[in-house]
């Protein structure tokens, strides 16, 4: 596979990879067919293990390679990181969206007539903007051909995005299909929260190519943004119900995964 991806444009390498992470969400959403509703305890370790892999990716693929990148200067890696939290932060006050997995929580971002299962949608969509962007400035930092990044490395994080993205699929699904919607609409609905990963990864990657200075800031903008979804949607909706050791359990393995991967591979 690395030998294939080695004979291809790097921004186009960073759609395939995407369009798999997108691939693997649709898989996901296809759960519904099999079922309705998502135990509590599962969506949970789903959550926390979706946790543990962003956070896992955010400093192995991002910001460790960042400050290598800067000579082990601190300055572009915390600047790029705080950016990154601070988009996401102005987003999701825009965005309108609704958590999944959170009872009679009022719908967040500007004031709209969307629906709930938009909402519900939207706030899944919110989230994968971080990870595409992060594969796509993967895969434009291999592309340069720096010794920090690798494009083993840059598989090895679309791997990795992909793995926990076979929860979400389903985490957004299934509430969908309790909302009313009908399986198809609900599969529909559900791999469409992630048609934004190859948008943001081909963005990504054409960012870091046509600006390399910037490429510090982008992979540690990349890892902001992933940590501040983490914390505001991804941890919070992993703690609901009496289950909570089951997300922590997921984090920890999904955390593990993730740096088996790239540590591996990368």
């Amino acid at each position: 596979m690395i030998d294939f991806f080695q004979t291809l444009h790097p921004i186009l390498q960073a759609l395939l990879a995407t369009l798999f992470t997108w691939g693997v969400t649709a898989l996901g959403a296809a759960g519904v067919f099999l079922t309705r509703q998502v135990n509590q305890r599962l969506l949970n370790g789903m959550l926390g293990f979706a946790a543990g892999v962003m956070i896992a990716a955010s400093y192995w693929s991002l910001l460790a390679p960042a400050i290598e990148m800067s000579g082990g200067s601190w300055v572009p890696a915390v600047i790029g990181f705080l950016l990154g939290a601070g988009f996401l932060f102005g987003i999701d006050k825009l965005l309108p969206h609704l958590h999944i997995g959170i009872p009679n929580m009022a719908p967040e971002g500007i004031h709209t007539t969307w629906k709930r299962s938009v909402l519900l949608v939207s706030a899944i969509a919110l989230h994968n903007i971080p990870e595409g962007l992060a594969v796509g400035v993967a895969f434009g930092a291999a592309a340069i051909g720096l010794e920090q990044a690798s494009l083993t490395g840059a598989v090895a994080l679309a791997i990795g995005i992909g793995l926990q993205n076979f929860p979400e699929g389903l985490a957004v699904s299934a509430p969908l299909r309790r909302e009313g919607l009908s399986r198809w609409q609900s599969f529909f609905w559900g791999q469409l929260s992630a048609i934004v990963e190859p948008i943001a990864g081909v963005v990504g990657a054409a960012a870091v190519l046509l600006m390399r200075p910037i490429l510090p800031y982008a992979l540690a903008f990349a890892a902001g943004a992933m940590i501040y979804v983490v914390i505001e949607e991804l941890i919070p909706e992993a703690q609901q119900g009496e289950h909570s050791d089951i997300s922590t359990i997921g984090t920890m393995l999904g955390f593990a995964i993730m740096m088996l991967l790239d540590v591996a591979l990368g």
